[in-house]
């Protein structure tokens, strides 16, 4: 191997480490992101807009890779809706619904509004479900459909 073949070897792996260091330092980012916006779902889009915003653009190719690392992980929920709407993320805390509360989700037909639904009766239709049909329904991926509070007063 001549000087030249060695010194781009050694420009390679400097390279990889800035590379690595900044994805850290965007995955700190987004963490901070979430954790600031806990409860709240938020898709991709959300998230590139905030950092445009903010002067730290980051690519949506980056933000979903980053995104599915943290569902991957543990730290994000990723639901899908339905096919017209983008994937949303939820942060998962200690503290949140992750921790081993069940929690359904309800979306108004009319205005797209998104609501958690910690509920004993939904719980116990579950149950029913499980005891009486064999059938185990998945909260991360079941969706009421109807309208919410204020789409039905007007």
């Amino acid at each position: 191997m001549n000087k030249k073949e060695t010194d781009n070897i050694q420009n390679d792996k400097s390279n990889q480490g800035a590379r690595s260091q900044y994805k850290t330092k965007q995955k700190e980012s987004l963490l901070e992101y979430f954790s600031e916006n806990e409860g709240k779902h938020i898709t991709a889009s959300d998230v590139c807009d905030h950092f445009k915003g903010m002067g730290l653009p980051i690519g949506q190719s980056t933000v979903y890779r980053q995104m599915e690392r943290l569902v991957d992980e543990g730290i994000l929920n990723k639901y899908i809706i339905d096919a017209n709407s983008p994937a949303c993320f939820e942060y998962m805390s200690s503290s949140s619904h992750g921790s081993g509360d069940v929690c359904f989700h309800a979306k108004c037909e009319k205005c797209g509004k998104l609501i958690h639904l910690h509920c004993e009766e939904i719980k116990e239709i579950s149950k029913h479900l499980l005891d009486h049909h064999a059938f185990t329904l998945d909260p991360k991926r079941t969706v009421l459909y109807g309208l919410c509070e204020s789409c039905t007063k007007s």
